[in-house]
């Protein structure tokens, strides 16, 4: 169904390529909100972890499970399999929890002493995408549901900005950049990771004139 210039609401709905159908949705949205703990557990906790299993340090940790993840991944695409919560189509493509995993892995590893960055894009991802996707769901246009999603966005990095002291300077423009890095349709590269890569590198470049 089209909507005016206001943008296209879309013409299926997510749950039903979702292996399991509405459970499969619902499972596969509330993984993508449980990110919201990864950034705590690695700038908290990750260094207690590395020292408990031998390895040395946060960074090492970080970097096992992305590869046990590739390694995963490879498998389950040798396979064929799809499991509950997954597209249908990912049987035969990189999944987007793989993708977004991958994300998070580069941010932790890229500003690993920087929570203040990494924490907000982290949170962009886990918050902004699927409600983006929820909100044209319901039938809200691209324009409507990019809107709310900046505005939920900005109170994201302004919460980290009060709390973990996150730039000012960033706060009005970062959840921009994170929503729109999601509105290319790649075939191959999934929106959880050109919203993670796309604000990293525009906060790499601008934090240094911070």
């Amino acid at each position: 169904m089209a909507d005016d210039d206001n943008g296209m609401v879309p013409l299926t709905d997510p749950k039903d390529h979702s292996v399991g159908g509405m459970w499969g949705h619902v499972l596969r949205r509330a993984v993508h909100l449980g990110m919201v703990s990864i950034p705590f557990v690695y700038y908290e906790h990750a260094a207690a972890i590395a020292s408990r299993v031998g390895l040395e340090g946060a960074e090492q940790v970080a970097s096992a499970l992305v590869l046990v993840l590739i390694l995963a991944e490879a498998v389950r695409l040798r396979t064929g399999i799809t499991v509950f919560g997954q597209r249908d189509y990912e049987a035969t493509q990189v999944s987007a929890l793989a993708w977004g995993a991958l994300g998070i892995g580069v941010v932790l590893l890229t500003l690993h002493d920087h929570p203040e960055l990494g924490y907000p894009l982290i949170l962009s991802l886990a918050i902004g995408d699927p409600l983006l996707g929820e909100l044209r769901r319901a039938g809200q246009s691209n324009r409507t549901a990019s809107i709310w999603s900046t505005v939920a966005l900005i109170g994201v990095w302004g919460g980290c900005a009060v709390v973990l002291g996150t730039p000012w300077a960033l706060v009005p423009v970062l959840p921009f950049i994170c929503v729109a890095s999601e509105w290319p349709r790649l075939r191959w590269i999934d929106d959880n990771a050109t919203m993670l890569f796309i604000p990293l590198l525009a906060v790499l470049l601008v934090v240094p004139w911070l």
